[in-house]
């Protein structure tokens, strides 16, 4: 029976995928702040689920992601899908700065515990929900395309380090585009996706232990594209976030 922990399970893809994990039989670590969200899962399968409310902002989430473990009776899998994103080209501070706290320092707390739980308990497999916004810096969401760059050169970092000290950890980086979660409530997207078949590429890729995906298609011609044009163009294209 496979042991995953999962940040952000109280809501979005990260709450799906953990429904998934109980579905497969999995045992499931569900952590993030909404209690009820939490209870919740856990009445799926009681036996099955341990949940923690954990803020990844906090300077405690990294000994409540350790005590979690322990109470799962272990971890082979953390999956971190904990994030926040808004359009904001008007720079408003207090919105650049939240979510540079969360996508930045909340994913490098919780990310880096799970990477030093494998390398003293013998390797596993860590895997983040990034963001096709991480490709290139969108004018219309600077501090999330900017911290969903740092997250997948993060995890190329660790997975660079764990072959340095020959740890058998594996990392899995998921790219989705703009899914109808919470997070986008209010706005309008292009090419808009859906939570149960994003979280279900994101449980196949996990348990298939893939390297890098972006879902679906659609994006990952886009984000071919992307890479490809020059700066001096990218710099005058009208790309926003909402449409």
């Amino acid at each position: 029976m496979k042991r995953i922990i999962i940040a952000g399970a109280t809501s979005g893809l990260g709450q799906e995928v953990a429904r998934l994990c109980v579905g497969a039989g999995w045992r499931v670590g569900a952590a993030g702040r909404n209690a009820k969200a939490l209870a919740l899962l856990k009445e799926l399968a009681p036996r099955q689920v341990e949940t923690a409310e954990i803020d990844v902002t906090h300077d405690n989430a990294s000994q409540q992601l350790v005590e979690l473990a322990e109470r799962l009776g272990g971890m082979d899998i953390y999956l971190h899908t904990s994030g926040i994103g808004k359009r904001n080209i008007e720079l408003e501070p207090g919105i650049e700065l939240a979510t540079l706290r969360t996508n930045g320092e909340g994913f490098v707390r919780m990310v880096a515990t799970a990477f030093d739980w494998f390398r003293s308990h013998g390797g596993g497999h860590i895997a983040i929900v990034g963001s096709v916004a991480g490709t290139r810096g969108l004018g219309s969401a600077p501090a999330y395309s900017a911290t969903k760059r740092m997250q997948s050169t993060y995890i190329d970092a660790l997975a660079q380090l764990a072959r340095m000290e020959g740890i058998p950890i594996r990392f899995t980086d998921v790219r989705p585009g703009f899914v109808a979660t919470p997070l986008l409530a209010g706005e309008k997207y292009p090419m808009l996706m859906y939570t149960g078949p994003v979280s279900r590429r994101i449980f196949q890729a996990i348990e298939r232990r893939k390297r890098r995906l972006v879902i679906d298609r659609r994006y990952a011609v886009l984000v071919f594209f992307w890479k490809w044009i020059p700066q001096w163009l990218w710099e005058r294209l009208p790309i926003r976030k909402n449409a």
